[in-house]
């Protein structure tokens, strides 16, 4: 990794959940002077990247400018569902950790 480069979750902390094949991560700057640094390194497609290995259909972003978070919607990242899956601990809660463990450059 570029010595440059930091962890989202320097910056972030997120909240999920999931239904279904879809996972819902919601992203909160602890500094409301990062959200707009959020919006530039949160994109779809980095996240679409990230997730690419699950074989994910699509990523979605909403901006929540009023509380410093991006609301990300992930298709099909769940390999069956939590239930239905073999995968272990294929949970939304999981794998909002791998979405912090994306490297950013830092605001």
């Amino acid at each position: 990794m570029n010595s440059e480069l930091r962890l989202l979750h320097s910056y972030a902390h997120a909240r999920a959940g999931d239904k279904g094949e879809r996972l819902n991560v919601a992203v909160f700057v602890y500094d409301e002077d990062n959200y707009d640094w959020l919006l530039r390194e949160l994109t779809e497609e980095r996240v679409e990247a990230l997730f690419s290995h699950r074989g994910i259909v699509r990523a979605k972003r909403y901006s929540m400018p009023n509380i410093f978070g991006v609301n990300i919607v992930i298709d099909d990242v769940l390999q069956g569902g939590v239930n239905g899956s073999l995968n272990l601990d294929g949970h939304g809660k999981t794998l909002s950790g791998l979405l912090l463990s994306m490297p950013v450059m830092p605001p």
